[in-house]
């Protein structure tokens, strides 16, 4: 064992022990957090305009400040954007994460630097945790990649803005600067494809122990590895232990990484976002990610069937139940407030606090009423998958209202297949039996015969790869939506059908 990986170990206890502590303490930590937040912000813009010094407590809170997202706070985050100090947050944000907004252009999500800090830290911890869990530290004394976008950073009124992941690798700890890969030059090229063959390059002679980004992404590049080299990547990167993954569920990737790299690696899900780092996989053996609620984020949860009414009852952490879809909303160091993140996740576990996500709020099938989220069609992916010894690269889901010839209506599967099933008629049986399984209101509608049974629309390899790049989003922190309730991003990717 190297020195540097028994400092690790050593290290990892320590901060296991940490967790431990407040992760046991899980209310009295987040009335810690909400007092400090509404303490520091009490003199903001923000915090004068909505009474914080009146606030005592969380139903003050409530009262006070309503459910916003990003647009409703728009007026607030452009006065910062302008340069104004004490807007949401005391001074000014140190960056701006500028990511592609879906109504009105480009979204500006301000970090300070005590939300970088957190950012920073819940990364660290996560591989420090899985270090202290498995016993295994020899991947540090390796090469690391961190699939990321661009970390050239524009200025705005003199603050800096960019991608999250072009932010964070500013950030980059001194101990791990050898280690990583690929070269600042190569990280800062623009163009993704181009990109990749430049890390193949970079990376393919290389000991990579340690691989990160999004699963799409990093398959691009898995791929391009066994291309160039006709080996498997886990024959070419013989002591490659650890894949570090968020964004979106990798079950559905999971038997396509297998077959490329060659075998099984252990993975640690995170769960970050622009807004804030929230939770990652403490645990190689149970499911889920912990809920950090000691990194300067007081959390509230709104049951995501109640969330459109007029007056949805306002959750703390001490209130959730399991097995609950939840809106997750959030108030943070960044100076975001009743924040509605967008995301939806389910408690798996209240000791300690442990989630798993569930999809967006926005993107939903129920053109029906059957309430379909992307954790189920994702579950639904996975058992077809391996019922029927399958592989695929990419999937997504919308709603065939207006057939043709009178037929039924029912949900379209839009899948990129590695490997076809030798039977899709069991395949979508399988898929479909899945998800009626899963989700009652599905079931009625197909016993009722309101819904015919899924159908699956096969596209042709690499169609996923031409609509991301047709809509200019190929490569970085881009993902595709797994499911919409209309049409929209179904009827371009029909262009990509297999002919």
């Amino acid at each position: 064992m190297s020195l540097k990986s028994l400092a690790a170990r050593i290290f990892a206890k320590n901060i296991a022990r940490k967790t431990t502590k407040w992760a046991e303490n899980p209310l009295r930590i987040q009335d810690k957090v909400f007092s400090s937040l509404i303490a520091k912000a009490v003199n903001t813009k923000f915090g004068i305009d909505h009474d914080f010094d009146q606030i005592k407590g969380h139903s003050d809170f409530v009262k006070k400040v309503p459910i916003r997202d990003y647009e409703a706070l728009r007026n607030y985050v452009e006065k910062a954007v302008a340069g104004e100090p004490n807007v949401l947050w005391p001074g000014k944000p140190i960056y701006f994460a500028k990511t592609s907004g879906t109504t009105s252009g480009a979204k500006y999500i301000p970090i300070t630097s005590e939300s970088i800090k957190e950012q920073v830290l819940a990364s660290r911890n996560a591989i420090l945790n899985y270090i202290d869990e498995t016993g295994n530290a020899d991947f540090v004394d390796g090469k690391w990649i961190f699939l990321q976008g661009s970390p050239v950073l524009q200025e705005k009124n003199g603050i800096k803005l960019g991608r999250l992941s072009g932010i964070s690798a500013h950030y980059v700890p001194n101990y791990l600067q050898k280690n990583r890969l690929p070269s600042w030059e190569t990280n800062c090229i623009e163009d993704w494809e181009t990109k990749v063959d430049k890390i193949v390059e970079e990376t393919i002679e290389e000991d990579m122990t340690l691989i990160a980004g999004i699963p799409s992404w990093v398959q691009m590049y898995f791929e391009r590895l066994r291309a160039v080299s006709q080996k498997d990547v886990g024959a070419l990167f013989k002591n490659f232990k650890l894949f570090i993954y968020g964004g979106v569920n990798y079950e559905p990737y999971r038997a396509k990484f297998e077959e490329l790299i060659g075998r099984r690696v252990d993975s640690i899900e995170l769960f970050p976002a622009s807004e804030g780092f929230f939770a990652y996989q403490n645990s190689q053996k149970e499911e889920g990610m912990l809920l950090l609620l000691n990194s300067g984020i007081f959390y509230e949860f709104v049951k995501a069937d109640e969330f459109f009414e007029d007056q949805p009852k306002r959750l703390t952490i001490g209130e959730v139940e399991l097995n609950t879809n939840y809106v997750m909303i959030i108030s943070t160091n960044a100076g975001l407030w009743g924040y509605n993140l967008g995301d939806t996740i389910r408690f798996i576990s209240l000791k300690p606090y442990k989630v798993v996500v569930t999809g967006r709020i926005k993107h939903f099938i129920s053109a029906f009423g059957e309430h379909v989220i992307a954790k189920e069609v994702e579950v639904a992916m996975q058992k077809a998958v391996e019922a029927c010894d399958a592989s695929i690269n990419e999937f997504t889901v919308a709603p065939q209202i207006t057939p043709e010839k009178d037929e039924l209506p029912y949900h379209e599967w839009f899948i990129e297949f590695e490997r076809k099933p030798a039977d899709m008629a069991k395949f979508m049986e399988t898929l479909d039996t899945s998800l009626q399984e899963q989700n009652s209101y599905y079931f009625d509608l197909i016993d009722g015969k309101i819904l015919q049974q899924l159908k699956v629309t096969t596209i042709k390899k690499e169609g996923f790869k031409e609509f991301m790049k047709s809509i200019g989003k190929l490569g970085g922190q881009n993902k595709v939506q797994r499911l919409a309730n209309d049409r929209s991003v179904a009827d371009k990717l029909a262009l990509q059908r297999e002919k």
